[in-house]
């Protein structure tokens, strides 16, 4: 089956978010452009260490090739509005690569599909335009050619942008307990430190 690469260089909008009540949420990357629409399902873990490797990714890049760190969004440029609707998913990522462009200064965020490897995130800091992943074990996992993709290129600051975002999206779920750092439920934590007890 012939895989599809759903390319935004640069996107109109590039964000996180999420669909559903905190709990029970679906969280997504969505690129906007070109009359397009386009969203890709992940875990939330891969949100927060998206945005994570994204930090290091512009810190690596101001160090080796003298890229401005752009400055935080100031509150008032914030993008708080919700995803696009429809939000019909593509796919659920399973590797997330980036990568630096050294000849456009940009960033390059890649969003494949999940295959049998497990979920990884490949950090390049070089020049090249796509980062290459690797599978751990090529006999038993899909060719990442057969995968369907999201590739955004974004510019440091819109990399800046998303990374805000990003980090409120996850921080807007449940809170943690203060005793085992579980998500609180509602209807009561079973929390292991008190030996499974409601509090």
């Amino acid at each position: 089956m012939t895989h599809q690469v759903h390319s935004f260089e640069p996107p109109e909008r590039f964000v996180a978010g999420t669909v559903g009540e905190p709990g029970d949420r679906t969280f997504f990357l969505q690129a906007r452009g070109g009359g397009r629409v386009v969203s890709v399902a992940l875990e939330k873990v891969q949100v927060s260490l998206l945005a994570e490797k994204l930090e290091e990714l512009l810190v690596e890049a101001n160090k080796r090739f003298g890229v401005s760190l752009p400055d935080a969004p100031v509150l008032a440029t914030h993008d708080n509005e919700p995803l696009d609707t429809p939000v019909d998913e593509e796919f659920r990522v399973g590797t997330l690569g980036l990568a630096f462009d050294v000849d456009t200064s940009t960033v390059v965020i890649e969003a494949i599909e999940a295959g049998e490897a497990e979920v990884e995130i490949e950090l390049g800091d070089d020049d090249d335009d796509v980062p290459t992943v690797e599978d751990d074990d090529d006999e038993d996992d899909e060719p990442d050619d057969d995968l369907d993709r999201l590739r955004v290129r974004l510019t440091p600051e819109a990399t800046r942008a998303f990374i805000d975002r990003a980090r409120r999206v996850v921080a807007a779920g449940r809170p943690p307990c203060p005793l085992c750092g579980q998500p609180l439920d509602p209807a009561g934590h079973l929390c292991p430190r008190h030996n499974g007890y409601h509090r």
